[in-house]
């Protein structure tokens, strides 16, 4: 007999087509495949309904998200106040199955007095009221500016507030892991390895011709790296530089129009950015976020040649002796230059094979959820 997982899912995790919807999406064959039953419950934002998902689950559910003024609450983060479902509720009541919630986004059942008797869990993409800071320090928008503070300060108050009520918290970093011990006093948060594709290590061998940064473009802090390579890092090097990536803001054009040697690639198929990233000779994936793991790092760890970051990107990830890191403009300068003309060797990519396969097992991590949600009660 299966065991019976309720998962919350702070949106429709397919189609898997930017980073936060990996860990969502390939984590449900994995969990099917180690013999539980999944009851998935998404709310729809910006997303429809998909018949994939049930090839997977033992039943799913959609809600809807209360965008606008109707997700405003003056004492919760507006991703937790937007995702407050009475639905959902009553169909999570009707059994007594264990619930792993996805996100602080769909957290609120840890404060509803109802479910305090349930095995909860809770999976944390970030630490959100960080990453909500760091929208807030590089965003331009007066009125965003004064959402990502307001948000923020709402967020570092109920994660604290929500810090003990959880049977357990898994991180994807084992920075954000020491950040729940350290800042909220959280007594049982432990770490727990993205969900990948079935990735096998491949990057080619030798030179490739270009470097290339990518990433879905119209996201803030992927803008904002972006335009920092253009004009601090490639501004003034005779290597091309590609940005690929998912809906590029005007600016961010504007920008690569002026510098010779930079190419966006906007909105490439999935074949075309697979095709990109393992031609490329380096990979230059600088970030201003310190919280949760990039799967745009990983994507280029496993499918190419050098790779480039500074310690916002790599940091408490156990991935830093895979990467060349450069913290400033004109280290990272230095530093492609110097990779430019050093072939990609099998060495190199032994070593990737040997953490990488290590570090990340899907079916591993199914039955670290296992463990922990069922422990001594295992078939």
């Amino acid at each position: 007999m299966p065991q019976h997982l309720h998962i919350i899912c702070l949106n429709v995790p397919y189609p898997v087509d930017f980073g936060a919807m990996y860990d969502l999406f390939y984590k449900l064959p994995a969990l099917q495949q180690a013999g539980i039953a999944v009851h998935l419950h998404c709310f729809t934002y910006n997303r429809s309904p998909q018949k994939e998902l049930e090839k997977y689950c033992a039943s799913v559910h959609y809600y809807p998200r209360k965008t606008g003024i109707s997700g405003i609450s003056f004492t919760l983060p507006y991703i937790v106040a937007s995702r407050r479902s009475a639905d959902l509720f009553q169909t999570l009541l009707k059994d007594d199955y264990p619930i792993l919630i996805e996100g602080v986004h769909c957290t609120y059942p840890l404060l509803d007095k109802r479910f305090s008797n349930r095995k909860l869990f809770v999976r944390l993409h970030n630490v959100e009221y960080r990453y909500y800071y760091h929208l807030y320090k590089n965003t331009t928008s007066l009125f965003k500016r004064l959402y990502y503070l307001a948000e923020s300060f709402l967020l570092k108050n109920y994660e604290r507030r929500i810090a003990n009520k959880a049977s357990a918290f898994w991180t994807v970093s084992y920075k954000d892991a020491n950040v729940y011990r350290g800042i909220f006093n959280c007594k049982n948060a432990g770490y727990l390895p993205l969900f990948l594709p079935p990735w096998q290590v491949a990057g080619k061998l030798g030179t490739g011709t270009y470097c290339i940064y990518h990433g879905n473009l119209e996201v803030e802090e992927n803008e904002q790296a972006a335009t920092w390579l253009i004009k601090k890092v490639f501004i003034n090097l005779d290597i091309p530089l590609i940005v690929a990536g998912k809906n590029p803001t005007q600016c961010l054009v504007q920008a690569a129009a002026r510098t010779k040697n930079v190419q966006i690639i906007a909105n490439p198929s999935s074949a075309g950015m697979d095709n990109l990233i393992m031609d490329a000779h380096i990979q230059v994936l600088p970030s201003f976020n310190t919280t949760g793991i990039k799967i745009k790092l990983l994507n280029a760890l496993y499918n190419g040649r050098h790779c480039i970051v500074n310690n916002a990107a790599i940091e408490d990830t156990g991935l830093e002796g895979l990467c060349h890191i450069a913290n400033t403009a004109s280290d990272m300068q230095q530093l492609v230059k110097a990779l430019f003309t050093q072939p990609f060797t099998q060495a190199e990519l032994d070593k990737r094979k040997a953490v990488l396969y290590n570090h990340f097992n899907n079916a591993a991590s199914a039955q670290q959820i296992r463990r922990q949600i069922w422990g001594d009660f295992l078939n």
